[in-house]
């Protein structure tokens, strides 16, 4: 079974012309400009042979053959994640289900998209022993605690990866559909509650509580996305109910 699909530049204005090619795991494939690779892209910016891509079972590794040219590998769906595979680096393992290998080209910047739709799970038919392992992180959605933490994460969930994080009375204004009450200090005592539950601040209980946190809501948002907290489908949370009530 295929486990990696590669979809070139397209070479005409008709998207829909676009070729999908299908890797097995342990399959390669060359791009570049010359006629020899197994993806030409006739650009006369882009190395004669440019790179490599390696089908790994659910996963794949890219190899950049240029001897002067970095590629950006980026994840459409991270809110800006991406890696570099600086020149001549071999065997880079990417860990993205939806990448875009992108190609600077002389002034363009071309994309290369490869999908890994693969997952591979553990089937096991009973587990062990024992006490079960502490999660690493304990979020309630149906809290307010979570609607402020979506809240501050909705812009670079929207795909602004780099979008500026809301003020406080921007999500107070954002939660008010939901929860009328909303107000500057409960939305900041909400912040300061998240700092504390993600455990990036000490709790008022213990005898050291640390440093002064700085840049808390970056923090947060920071954190809370780069473990998948708070992903798109969880900003159902600030839609305003049919009724017009406030979700508890």
């Amino acid at each position: 079974m295929y486990s990696i699909i590669v979809v070139p530049p397209p070479t005409t204005e008709d998207q829909s012309t676009r070729t999908q090619l299908k890797l097995a795991p342990g399959e390669r494939l060359t791009f570049g400009r010359s006629a020899d690779c197994d993806v030409e892209i006739p650009h006369k910016g882009v190395s004669r042979r440019a790179g490599e891509i390696t089908a790994q079972g659910a996963f794949w590794i890219l190899s950049n053959l240029s001897g002067e040219q970095t590629y950006v590998v980026e994840n459409p769906e991270g809110a800006g994640e991406h890696m570099k595979v600086g020149p001549g680096r071999l065997d880079a393992p990417v860990p993205f289900e939806f990448s875009r290998i992108v190609l600077p080209a002389a002034g363009d910047l071309l994309a290369v998209e490869v999908w890994a739709p693969r997952h591979d799970y553990l089937r096991s038919e009973g587990g062990l022993d024992g006490a079960t392992t502490a999660p690493a992180f304990s979020v309630d959605r149906t809290k307010r605690y979570f609607a402020v933490l979506a809240a501050l994460c909705e812009p670079r969930l929207r795909g602004a990866p780099h979008a500026p994080l809301p003020t406080v009375d921007q999500v107070v204004d954002r939660l008010r559909p939901n929860w009328p009450a909303a107000s500057r200090t409960s939305v900041q005592w909400n912040i300061d509650y998240l700092a504390v539950k993600l455990r990036l601040k000490p709790g008022p209980d213990e005898a050291d509580t640390g440093p002064r946190l700085n840049g808390k809501k970056e923090s947060l948002v920071s954190l809370a996305l780069r473990f998948d907290l708070v992903r798109e489908d969880d900003l159902v949370v600030l839609a305003a109910s049919p009724s017009g009530r406030a979700v508890r």
